[in-house]
């Protein structure tokens, strides 16, 4: 089964960013994401990313969250991003005992409420998933647009 198609950066108007939310999960959904090694690794890892800025992120224990934008080339491919966070991961990392699973979920943002609705979607996530009872409460976040984050 081929990929599916992807939408034309050029439906957004050329001095709106292009932003994306992405969803990377781990293979088999093992709980091994969120814990202060991987977070410190990922901070690493992001910084590494040159192509890319990274807005906000959520780091589940079995899956993250970004919303990220191509630093300066609009037709850079979110595989981009995923492919090249899933690698210097695993680098800075050395060893681990997990694998991604193949692929990312994504979609492109269209508008400043869209990335609001996504943000208040990463914020609350932990909270959804009973892992705390406040956000504020969840240690693993970056958050880039309100600068708050590490």
């Amino acid at each position: 089964m081929g990929e599916p198609p992807r939408l034309s950066e050029i439906q957004l108007p050329w001095e709106k960013p292009i932003i994306y939310f992405v969803t990377l999960s781990v293979k088999h959904r093992r709980h091994v994401l969120a814990n202060a090694r991987v977070f410190e690794a990922t901070k690493a890892s992001i910084a590494e990313l040159l192509r890319w800025r990274v807005l906000a992120g959520v780091i589940m224990p079995d899956h993250v969250h970004w919303i990220v934008s191509p630093v300066e080339d609009r037709e850079l491919s979110v595989a981009d991003f995923s492919t090249g966070f899933k690698r210097v991961l695993r680098k800075t990392l050395c060893s681990h005992s997990w694998e991604w699973q193949r692929g990312c979920f994504d979609r492109l943002l269209r508008s400043d409420e869209n990335l609001h609705s996504k943000w208040i979607y990463v914020q609350d996530n932990p909270v959804r998933q009973g892992l705390v009872q406040r956000w504020q409460d969840w240690p693993y976040y970056l958050d880039f647009i309100n600068e708050k984050g590490s």
